[in-house]
């Protein structure tokens, strides 16, 4: 039973590999015409460029007016969910001071109601958590591609090889700062938001 479980997955396996195959040899045909000599003969220079994201989160005016747009919805966010509990606690105080009064009937339906409040308020907080990831998401591709556009049309001028992004974190453990265009970039940037 578990072989027949296994047999969807290996057919998908070796059809990627047959794809690949496929692709790889299509594209290597099609390259042929350029070689690592070729490559290495050329006269343009390989140059690599970095800018500091940390620095860029910082000074880029457009991304702190992003930021204070989250901000400002996740208050929103526990504004409304805390409407909701103050509602929701008023109603509880309630059946508390009828307590011992309450007879059976009014007793299951409190507790009906109670659970019903419940399951209202957590679809709620789901729906709000759900609609600032997305906006979140959707911000963050914006900015990225704010980015993206605005170093296009700067290495067309610059001619780099590659343009990357550097975070304190990240992999890289040796940078010759000659090579950072973060000051570049965030003025090109803030000039570019500022004439929208």
């Amino acid at each position: 039973m578990r072989n027949i479980a296994m047999v969807p997955g290996i057919l998908a396996l070796l059809l990627t590999g047959v794809l690949y195959y496929i692709i790889h040899h299509e594209h290597a045909n099609t390259q042929a015409a350029v070689s690592v000599s070729s490559i290495k003969n050329s006269r343009v220079p390989f140059r690599i460029a970095y800018f500091n994201l940390d620095s860029l989160e910082a000074h880029y005016n457009y991304f702190k007016d992003v930021l204070a747009q989250v901000k400002e919805k996740e208050n929103e966010m526990n504004q409304e969910l805390s409407g909701m509990e103050k509602g929701y606690q008023k109603k509880i105080a309630e059946w508390q001071k009828k307590g011992n009064t309450m007879s059976q009937a009014e007793s299951e339906q409190a507790q009906q109601e109670y659970s019903q409040m419940q399951q209202n308020y957590q679809a709620k907080k789901q729906t709000l958590q759900e609609s600032l990831l997305k906006h979140n998401e959707d911000l963050k591709a914006d900015i990225r591609k704010k980015i993206e556009e605005y170093l296009k049309e700067y290495n067309k001028e610059k001619g780099f090889s590659y343009i990357i992004s550097y975070e304190s974190n990240s992999f890289i453990y040796v940078k010759d700062t000659t090579y950072n265009i973060t000051g570049d970039l965030v003025r090109g940037l803030n000039d570019a938001y500022k004439n929208k």
